[in-house]
């Protein structure tokens, strides 16, 4: 057990280390690289451009740490058990951190992305991880492609105050792992994996927290999209299903993923309605998010971020008790969590039509 905790420990901090590295030495050498002149007045909380090339670091500490794992496990006959989920993984994490890249430096067009972003969820299914919510191929399937798509774009639209993202993505993955760990305490792949990225979000956020010296931009956006989405999928969405020899029943993942999601899935939602109400395109970057909101409503974006922290921080501890429900058969207690998602969407929401956005 001692050995298992020094090995977690040690991917961790080698996550933090190597992300730290990275985004100091592309702060030195690329003060112009990367830097987002196009839009970011109108787009951008932050009239300030600065380089957008902190998801650099996810993508070298995903890498990293399955090289890392390889060598230091060689001897270990199932060293990369489930491999095509593995290979699905990669694969699509770095379909999805070029894709961002060049939208970094080229601003790709939308339908390019959207083309992307389906091609990862289809990627998911061809290699076996799925969300098993009907139990049925097809419409599991097509389930799997829009949970992609709508958190590869959820967590790119949240993206647009210091700090943001970077919280919510660390909380939605201390979630995945801890729900791992409940089942079963190990250091897999998977386990170490999620352990460094943790390590990588940490470091990046020691960069990204108000005042900011770098942004993540759309290839770390993209690329942690695609890898929150993976594992929400395998270990909230499914965290009634892949208990060996325990059948729970699979809607009790809908309510688990909602509620480790909450600062994304409220944002988005919050956006998505105000946007359709105006007759305006929930896709087009604005200054009309819940965090946007809060300050109009005379929040710092120091408070601001110290809201998302704390909802992010709630909402982790709701779907870890919430997955300890599920393994004790306590099936009714799980749906009242919902009402935190619920309290949270109205908070946000009121706020947003109390503060509207300041006209020029």
């Amino acid at each position: 057990m001692l050995f298992k905790i020094l090995q977690l420990i040690g991917f961790g901090l080698g996550g933090v280390l190597i992300a730290v590295i990275c985004n100091v030495i592309l702060l030195r050498f690329s003060r112009s690289l990367g830097i987002r002149n196009k839009n970011d007045v109108i787009i951008r909380w932050s009239n300030e451009s600065k380089p957008s090339l902190g998801g650099v670091s996810f993508f070298v500490v995903f890498v990293f740490a399955p090289i890392a794992y390889s060598i230091l496990f060689r001897e270990d006959p199932n060293i990369f058990q489930d491999n095509n989920k593995f290979v699905g993984l990669f694969v699509a994490g770095s379909m999805a951190f070029l894709m961002g890249l060049a939208d970094d430096a080229y601003n790709t067009r939308p339908l390019v992305k959207l083309g992307v972003q389906i091609l990862c969820g289809v990627l998911f299914v061809l290699t076996g991880s799925s969300i098993n919510l009907f139990h049925s191929f097809y419409p599991d399937a097509v389930l799997t492609i829009l949970w992609v798509v709508i958190v590869m774009n959820s967590l790119n639209m949240l993206d647009n105050m210091d700090g943001i993202t970077g919280t919510s993505v660390l909380f939605i993955l201390i979630s995945c792992l801890v729900s791992f760990w409940l089942f079963d305490f190990n250091t897999s792949i998977w386990s170490l994996i999620m352990v460094s990225m943790i390590g990588a979000v940490i470091g990046f956020l020691s960069m990204n927290i108000y005042p900011s010296k770098l942004f993540m931009g759309d290839a770390g956006s993209q690329f942690i999209g695609v890898f929150v989405a993976y594992f929400g999928m395998e270990y909230l969405w499914n965290v009634g299903s892949f208990h060996p020899g325990a059948a729970h029943p699979s809607w009790l993942g809908i309510f688990v993923t909602i509620i480790a999601f909450t600062p994304a899935a409220v944002d988005t939602l919050s956006v998505v309605i105000n946007r359709l109400k105006k007759g305006q395109s929930p896709m087009v970057g604005g200054k009309d998010h819940t965090t946007h909101h809060l300050v109009y409503s005379g929040k710092t974006d120091r408070e601001v971020w110290l809201i998302f922290l704390t909802i992010a921080a709630v909402g982790c501890i709701l779907s870890i008790s919430m997955v300890n429900l599920i393994l004790l058969k306590a099936y009714m207690a799980v749906s009242l969590f919902i009402v935190y998602f619920i309290f949270v969407f109205i908070y946000l929401y009121r706020n947003t039509i109390k503060y509207p956005e300041p006209k020029n």
